[in-house]
């Protein structure tokens, strides 16, 4: 006889199901077999409808992102913001993040090792999510989405590494003679500073055009183009 056999006992009386004592312990065994079974399959059914949910989700907004139907950083066509100052100071290797134009545009600025100033949408191009500064990484740092591994130049914004399909979009940056760092303007993604500024500047402020060399302005670019 094994150890884990209890002895026979030709008196005992047959188990039955507390709910039913009609009915024997093995059907009770199979009832609740099958009603942990029943509630397992639904757990697993509502697994897999949230799954597809949340994957729909991020698909649509991938899809949303690609076709410029959500918000894109610089995407404002309203004339050019107004300044904001972001920070008293900031030091080689040091980062902030800030909001800017609008509360919904996050952004962060960075200054480099050699002193350079670089202000970038913190919205990955990708799907959205947010761009974070990583000092460590590389001999300049890095700028870098964990959503899916992009990664992007800390010095020009463009994609360096993972699957964002453009550069981060610039936040124009000016440092006063007190240090203090202030955002005056946006570019969108692969737009030069002046194309941003022009853009933005529109009839605003059109001596401020003239003297960046506008197109259409009679500024010093504008008379070369003329020329050519």
């Amino acid at each position: 006889m094994s150890l884990t056999e209890p002895p026979p006992d030709s008196g005992a009386v047959t188990a039955t199901d507390p709910d039913d004592p009609n009915r024997p312990a093995d059907a009770a065994h199979a009832a609740l077999h099958d009603r942990i079974a029943a509630d397992s399959l639904t757990t697993r059914r509502d697994y897999l409808r949230i799954v597809a949910t949340v994957s729909g989700g991020l698909a649509a907004g991938g899809i949303g992102v690609a076709a410029g139907i959500l918000h894109r950083h610089g995407d404002n066509d309203n004339g050019a913001p107004e300044p904001k100052r972001i920070a008293e100071r900031l030091l080689p290797g040091e980062s902030i993040a800030f909001r800017y134009p609008d509360e919904e545009d996050r952004a962060v600025a960075v200054r480099l090792v050699d002193g350079t100033l670089a202000g970038y949408s913190a919205v990955c191009t990708h799907l959205a999510c947010a761009v974070l500064w990583r000092k460590d990484r590389g001999s300049e740092g890095e700028l870098y989405c964990p959503c899916h591994e992009g990664v992007f130049d800390a010095r020009t914004g463009e994609v360096t590494a993972g699957p964002p399909p453009r550069g981060l979009p610039k936040v124009l940056l000016v440092e006063e003679t007190d240090g203090s760092i202030w955002a005056v303007g946006t570019t969108r993604s692969g737009e030069s500073v002046r194309e941003g500024l022009c853009r933005q500047l529109g009839e605003e402020r059109p001596g401020l055009a003239e003297r960046l060399g506008c197109p259409g302005t009679g500024g010093p670019a504008g008379e070369g183009s003329r020329r050519t």
